[in-house]
């Protein structure tokens, strides 16, 4: 008998705001969070823009000794954790750690670190390289230094799925409540990769937007798009079994219901073009909750404004839903915040949280001019209040990896 898993905190690092108030508030608003790259001089780059975090002190959420000893990815992840915990209102002294697990996952880990360290090792030998490159580069560190920084001692993961991964994070947490393994997880995504290397990789694979103007640089589903801008942030949800939570009168923002998770199985960055990989997730998140397409009320899309993701995701949704993907409200929260990459999935699942909490479905910003290839309604031009029973999370990472996540109403 599987248990019922339900989320009671969230916690937001984004380019719009360093909480879940701020960044929620700015998805209502419509507020771009993308402006020119300020971490490096970006003279010679095809790309100039992303989507940073800004005001962001690690001194707020940690002692400045164990800030020193992560990267900004870890950073992010830890500061998320802190809110989402405190608004979960959890008393750890009295919790057994080892019901309380972790999966936060990174999709790229630290690449500042290693920029920093091999320009060392070139201009002054191995003997020069910092000691603790390697614990401050991997990914896993995220979700180690989470289970450090609160003494959390129960099942600790980092799944790795490129685009994928914090919807992958939540959902595997999610499967580890359902399963039994903890009553409580702290689950999501982290990233920090706006650097040179990372800029200049995905800018050579063509997949980053080379617009110059803040406005009409992440623009999904708009006929004028020509790729995505790359973010970075965390986003972190505290995910309990209902019993758990219910014996400790703990405040239920939505029931997460549905999982699915499937590969392409066709091509490394491409999804697959008659997007029957993405719509089979869907499909087995809706069939896992038990409800049908036509009880979903809204879909927070992938929406990448890459040429590639947006149709053939779209093409995905009318293949999941058939002639429901005409009604059902579809809207890319990358338009605002960029692409978080490991901790997309993260924030987005947040957004469809606080959709349902509120409400109300946000804007897809900057999408102005329609793409008749993709068809379908984007929440274009401004944001919709509507009641919000039952909502997806789609994420497609490079490798082929699709993922959903169902959330809907709490209910007893």
């Amino acid at each position: 008998m599987s248990r019922r898993v339900v989320v009671t905190g969230l916690g937001a690092i984004t380019p719009i705001g360093n909480s879940v108030e701020e960044y929620w508030n700015g998805l209502k608003e419509g507020k771009v969070g993308i402006g020119p790259i300020t971490y490096f001089d970006t003279t010679d780059y095809k790309a100039k823009l992303a989507a940073q975090v800004k005001d962001f002190n690690p001194k707020d959420y940690m002692d400045a000794k164990a800030a020193k000893r992560m990267e900004q990815f870890c950073q992010f992840a830890v500061a998320a954790t802190k809110e989402a915990l405190e608004d979960a209102g959890l008393d750890l002294a009295q919790e057994d750690p080892y019901r309380i697990g972790i999966s936060v996952g990174s999709g790229i880990g630290s690449l500042q670190s290693v920029e920093r360290e091999y320009k060392k090792l070139l201009e002054k030998g191995p003997s020069r390289v910092n000691p603790l490159l390697v614990p401050l580069m991997i990914s896993n560190m995220a979700a180690g230094n989470v289970s450090i920084q609160f003494g959390l001692k129960g099942k600790s993961i980092n799944v790795v799925t490129a685009c994928a991964t914090g919807t992958q994070s939540i959902g595997e947490a999610f499967r580890s409540i359902q399963y039994g393994e903890a009553d409580v997880m702290v689950a999501g995504g982290t990233e920090s990769s706006i650097t040179p290397i990372g800029v200049s990789g995905f800018a050579a694979l063509t997949a980053l937007s080379t617009s110059e103007d803040p406005l009409r640089a992440s623009i999904p589903f708009d006929k004028e798009r020509n790729g995505f801008v790359m973010g970075e942030g965390a986003g972190i949800v505290i995910l309990e079994s209902l019993e758990h939570a219910q014996a400790r009168g703990a405040k239920i923002y939505g029931e997460l219901a549905g999982y699915g998770a499937t590969s392409d199985a066709y091509h490394i960055t491409s999804p697959a073009e008659d997007g029957a990989g993405a719509a089979k997730a869907m499909e087995l998140a809706i069939a896992d909750a038990k409800m049908k397409p036509e009880d979903v009320d809204y879909i927070n899309a992938h929406g990448t404004a890459t040429h590639h993701n947006d149709l053939f995701e779209t093409k995905a949704i009318k293949l999941a839903f058939g002639p429901h993907a005409e009604k059902v409200k579809i809207n890319s929260t990358k338009s605002m915040v960029g692409h978080l990459l490991g901790a997309a999935g993260a924030v987005e699942f947040i957004a469809c949280i606080k959709s349902i909490e509120e409400g109300f479905v946000h804007v897809t910003a900057g999408l102005e001019i329609d793409d008749p290839e993709c068809g379908l309604d984007y929440t274009k031009g401004k944001g919709m209040a509507m009641d919000v029973n039952c909502a997806i999370s789609n994420s497609l990472g490079f490798g082929g990896h699709n993922a959903t996540l169902l959330v809907r109403k709490f209910v007893e």
